[in-house]
């Protein structure tokens, strides 16, 4: 193995002062709701609005600013991310009757969860990808209650007007102009205006990310994330254009977002290296992609495929592209991605907006035990059981004598009173 280009080592971050932060934040909105929620939202974003929920009077004079043309694109982004739901949808089956011995009858039922809030984060880009990727598959789902949020524009009243046409195309039942780590603790805990829900699902900032986790357990969580990643496996091959490409898009999201090139060929990773030079030059987003690819950035030569396979297992990353000869030969090797992007065809980016899988995926090696948002995300399977008399005085002696094992008597005499005598 041989590194062209190495990053710059991430040091543990000491949390404790964003902690506290969002612990006071969170307390704050407790005690005193609403009027917490619009001291924020004039704080960090110049917004006095009265109102924390958006009318459907201030919907509609978005969608009369957006053109007819990004209003279709919109639409048709949604149509794929919804066909790919529902196609989802479709794998979970529901368990009847299932009968491990005469007269016992178990199942499972599929039920989404009856509340969600999606937060869309604002920050320096409008992400209404995003209002599409977090509210249609909940839609799809069947959560009755669908809540979306975002911060308003800065120094304006008002969330970006493509970002509010999403929401209000996918299909959100609620939305408001609220964001930040008070956003999460008002659909947590609840404030005059609004009500409590049952899960908390998107991206967010460092802030956002610590208040979801804080508030785990009050509400459920999609998962705790970071900034983004990408990991491209090539080999002699690919094309150091695309590649360099598909690093700067990552790139181009944050300082901290990181960009992973793995190769057999030393050849590609030093053109490549040019490639994001020259790239650079002509990028508007320049700014925040070279920053990101000076420190964060990687070129990795292996000694073959299945080394540069094993590398990216340990690595985890949010989105894993292989652009080799033959893709097939490695994907059952893979095991540790947030969504896999396979040959040179396929760009992550065509995933991050409009080809119909979901972009909010984990982060910081989190694919190591989760997938990323979709269907089942809002899905809950809950089992149940009955039997016959004849099953239930059959296994009270069996159910009697381990619980008497454990010391717990009064399980031992449930059981026992089902026995006939």
């Amino acid at each position: 193995m041989k590194s062209i280009k190495k990053a710059k080592e991430r040091t543990a971050e000491d949390d404790r002062q964003l902690r506290k932060n969002v612990e006071e934040i969170i307390d704050r909105v407790q005690r005193e709701g609403d009027a917490a929620l619009k001291k924020y939202n004039e704080k960090f974003d110049q917004c006095r609005r009265p109102a924390l929920r958006v009318s459907r009077e201030e919907i509609e004079e978005a969608y009369s600013r957006l053109s007819e043309d990004e209003i279709t694109d919109l639409r048709a982004a949604r149509e794929n991310i919804e066909k790919f739901a529902h196609a989802q949808r479709k794998t979970m089956a529901e368990l009847e009757n299932f009968s491990p011995q005469p007269g016992i009858f178990l199942g499972h039922r599929i039920i989404p969860v009856s509340s969600c809030c999606c937060y869309v984060p604002g920050g320096g880009y409008p992400l209404y990808s995003t209002a599409l990727m977090l509210i249609t598959p909940a839609k799809v789902a069947g959560v009755k209650r669908i809540a979306a949020c975002s911060p308003v524009v800065k120094g304006t009243d008002r969330i970006h007007d493509k970002t509010l046409v999403a929401m209000d195309l996918a299909g959100a039942d609620e939305i408001y102009a609220v964001g930040g780590a008070q956003a999460v603790a008002a659909f947590s805990y609840g404030t005059e205006e609004i009500a409590p829900v049952d899960m908390i699902v998107g991206p967010g900032n460092r802030y956002v990310t610590e208040a979801k986790r804080q508030c785990y357990g009050q509400i459920g969580i999609d998962f705790v994330a970071g900034p983004s990643e990408v990991l491209v496996i090539a080999d002699e091959n690919a094309e150091a254009e695309t590649i360099a490409a598909d690093l700067l898009a990552q790139a181009e999201h944050d300082p901290n977002a990181k960009g992973i090139l793995i190769t057999t060929a030393e050849q590609l990773g030093e053109a490549v290296m040019r490639a994001v030079a020259d790239q650079l030059k002509t990028l508007t987003t320049a700014g925040i992609a070279e920053r990101s690819w000076e420190d964060y950035g990687e070129i990795i030569v292996t000694d073959s495929l299945d080394e540069a396979v094993e590398m990216a297992n340990r690595y985890a990353p949010e989105h894993l592209e292989i652009n080799v000869r033959n893709p097939d030969a490695l994907i059952r090797k893979l095991y540790n991605y947030g969504s896999l992007f396979i040959g040179g065809n396929t760009a992550e980016v065509f995933g991050d907006y409009a080809s119909g899988t979901n972009h909010t995926l984990p982060t910081l090696r989190a694919s190591r035990y989760t997938g990323g948002v979709w269907v089942g995300t809002f899905l809950k399977t809950c089992t149940y059981q009955w039997m016959t008399e004849e099953a239930s005085s059959a296994i009270a002696p069996l159910v009697a004598r381990l619980a008497r094992g454990e010391g717990l008597e009064g399980h031992a005499r449930a059981a026992e009173k089902r026995q006939k005598k």
